[in-house]
């Protein structure tokens, strides 16, 4: 199983090439893939969204936030700005996610790097668009 952040699901939607649209493409063939919450949130926050292509995301099996999911997220947050890098609120909750899943992010935004130091958890990043 994998995640995807939005960095990731847009490249894949616009059809970027790229090794995490690569990954994600086989692994929704494979039926591999999980939607972190606030991933989902900020793909369907775009006004221009085709319905047809919200109703697929709306398909894919959601994580589910576990019992101290907000403490945890939090925390992981504070521990990454203590160490003056830049943590995005959507970011730590998208790395909690992933965490408390268990699954590895794709990505193209190289700020989850400072979450995946602070908690050891897998990421593939694929071209930058920061």
């Amino acid at each position: 199983m994998i995640a995807a952040d939005t960095s990731t699901w847009i490249a894949f939607l616009e059809g970027e090439s790229g090794e995490d649209v690569q990954l994600l493409d086989k692994a929704l063939e494979d039926q591999q893939v999980l939607m972190a919450p606030a991933v989902l949130t900020e793909l369907l926050s775009d006004p221009k969204l085709p319905s047809t292509v919200a109703e697929t995301l709306l398909e894919i099996p959601l994580m589910e936030l576990k019992i101290g999911y907000w403490e945890r997220a939090g925390a992981l947050r504070a521990k990454v700005l203590a160490k003056r890098r830049k943590a995005r609120l959507g970011d730590a909750l998208i790395a909690q996610s992933c965490i408390d899943s268990g699954v590895p992010l794709l990505t193209r935004d190289s700020d989850f790097g400072a979450f995946a130091e602070a908690a050891s958890f897998d990421l593939v990043i694929g071209p930058g668009t920061d």
